[in-house]
């Protein structure tokens, strides 16, 4: 049996609330700021001011700017990552068009209800949040290198790379996109099917 003393110490005191309660608070401003005014506008200070936080004590929550924008951008990896499996695993897709079209329209459909997304994926980029999206695409490229084999529209003996390669032009494609216009340049995501679409056909298995 647990004494009363040990079993009061394994609930998170007031304290623990306070700060679970501030970290989510600065986190909701960051998201907000990010979303109505931009990547430059979302300063440590701002963020602090919108959450009702003094900025000497968002040190005590957040060492910088970078960790508040990385741990908003990992939140938004995780849900993405969620959304593409659930693609991957649809046996809906039998052709390289359907396939580059349905996680290409994920993504766009994505970012475009998310902004704090897009502005941390492209504008905000710095050394921590790069290694969170090329963690994040090698993954994806994974499963995408598996789905393409196992559904034959590859040819076994592709390399792994092809589809790692694929998903740093799709990158490219979406930071050109959501540079010409805050929801995406359609003509840009377009060309980006086109173009990962061609770059798959090359290694399509060849008929008997």
């Amino acid at each position: 049996m647990f004494d009363k003393d040990s079993a009061t110490s394994t609930r998170p005191s007031s304290v623990q609330r306070r700060g679970v309660e501030r970290r989510r608070a600065i986190l909701d401003a960051a998201e907000a700021l990010l979303t109505e005014k931009g990547y430059e506008a979302a300063t440590l200070k701002a963020v602090g001011e919108r959450a009702g936080i003094p900025t000497a004590s968002m040190y005590h929550y957040f060492p910088d700017r970078h960790q508040v924008d990385a741990e908003l951008l990992r939140h938004h990896v995780q849900r993405l990552d969620t959304i593409l499996s659930g693609v991957m695993e649809d046996p809906g897709p039998r052709t390289l068009e359907g396939v580059a079209d349905a996680l290409m329209g994920t993504v766009l459909a994505y970012f475009r209800s998310s902004r704090s997304c897009t502005e941390l994926w492209f504008a905000g980029r710095n050394e921590t949040l790069d290694a969170l999206v090329r963690a994040f695409d090698e993954v994806q490229a994974e499963r995408l290198w598996l789905l393409l084999v196992e559904r034959n529209l590859v040819a076994a003996d592709t390399p792994r790379h092809v589809a790692h390669i694929a998903f740093e032009v799709a990158d490219r494609f979406f930071d050109v996109a959501f540079r010409h216009s805050p929801d995406g340049d359609d003509v840009t995501i377009d060309e980006g099917r086109r173009m990962l679409t061609a770059y798959f056909r090359t290694y399509a298995p060849q008929e008997a």
